[in-house]
C-alpha cells in the first residue's frame, strides 16, 4: 500500500519500482493534539483518578515548539534538539513546525515574536497558548521542576512512535504537481502554480492518520 512517501519509476524492464523520496531524517514525532477517551470513574475510585477524569474531559493543552531542521548555525540547531529531548522526556504530543520547511510557519513565528515585542530566534515553545520561551527559559523550568507542571493537562504520546506517512518529516511532496510546484490547467491550456503545497513542493501529512497513536497522560 502506498504511504504517501514514496513514488513509482519505471526501470530497464518496464515494471514499476517504488523509491522512497530521500528526506532528512527528522526527530518530529508528533503534531496532533487530540485524546483517547476515557471512561468516568466509579464510586470506589480514588480522588486522583476522579480529578484525573475531570481533566480529561477539557481540551487536552496544545504543545507547539517552532524548530528548524537546517544545521546553518549549530547552536541554534543543537538548541532545538536539546528542547526536543526534554519534551520527549515527558512524553507529551507535539505540533513541531520546522520553519526551514514551509515559509507559512517562520511568518508565523515572526508575528507572533512580533505581537510580544522579541526578536526572532529558535527554538520557541508554547504550551496551551502560552510562550514560554527559547531553550534557554525550557531548560530553567526543567531544572527548577515547573515544565512538568506546566506540561500538565497536554496530550501524551508515545515518543517511540513515527507517522507511516512521512516518517516523522511531517511533510511529504505534493500529491497534485510531484513536488514540482506546477500544475498544466486544460482547459485553460496553460500551466500555473500549484496550489495545494508550500514553496518547496510539499504538503503537510493529514494529521488524521495518527489520531490512535495519541493517548491522555
Amino acid at each position: 500500500m502506498d504511504d504517501g512517501c514514496s513514488k513509482s519509476m519505471t526501470g530497464g524492464g518496464g515494471g514499476a519500482v517504488k523509491k522512497p523520496f530521500q528526506f532528512a531524517r527528522s526527530l518530529t514525532y508528533h503534531h496532533n493534539q487530540g485524546h483517547r477517551l476515557m471512561a468516568p470513574p466509579s464510586s470506589a475510585s480514588s480522588p486522583a483518578a476522579a480529578a484525573r477524569w475531570r481533566r480529561h474531559q477539557q481540551q487536552p493543552k496544545a504543545v507547539v515548539l517552532y524548530t528548524t531542521s537546517l544545521r546553518g548555525v549549530r547552536r541554534t540547531f543543537a538548541d532545538c534538539s536539546s528542547v526536543r529531548a526534554i519534551l520527549r522526556g515527558f512524553r507529551v504530543a507535539v505540533d513541531e513546525r520546522d520553519v526551514s520547511m514551509d515559509a507559512a510557519f517562520r511568518r508565523e513565528l515572526q508575528q507572533l515574536l512580533a505581537a510580544r515585542g522579541r526578536g526572532f530566534s529558535l527554538p520557541q515553545l508554547l504550551v496551551g497558548g502560552r510562550l514560554v520561551g527559547g531553550a534557554d527559559e525550557v531548560r530553567q523550568l526543567h531544572e527548577g521542576g515547573q515544565l512538568r507542571r506546566l506540561l500538565d493537562g497536554a496530550a501524551g504520546q508515545d515518543p517511540a512512535y513515527v507517522c507511516d506517512g512521512c516518517g516523522g518529516v511531517r511533510f511529504v511532496p505534493c500529491a497534485g504537481c510531484g513536488g514540482g510546484r506546477k500544475v498544466f490547467v486544460e482547459e485553460e491550456d496553460r500551466v500555473q502554480r500549484c496550489g495545494d503545497c508550500n514553496e518547496n513542493g510539499l504538503s503537510v501529512v493529514d494529521d488524521s492518520t495518527i489520531e490512535n497513536n495519541v493517548f491522555w497522560k
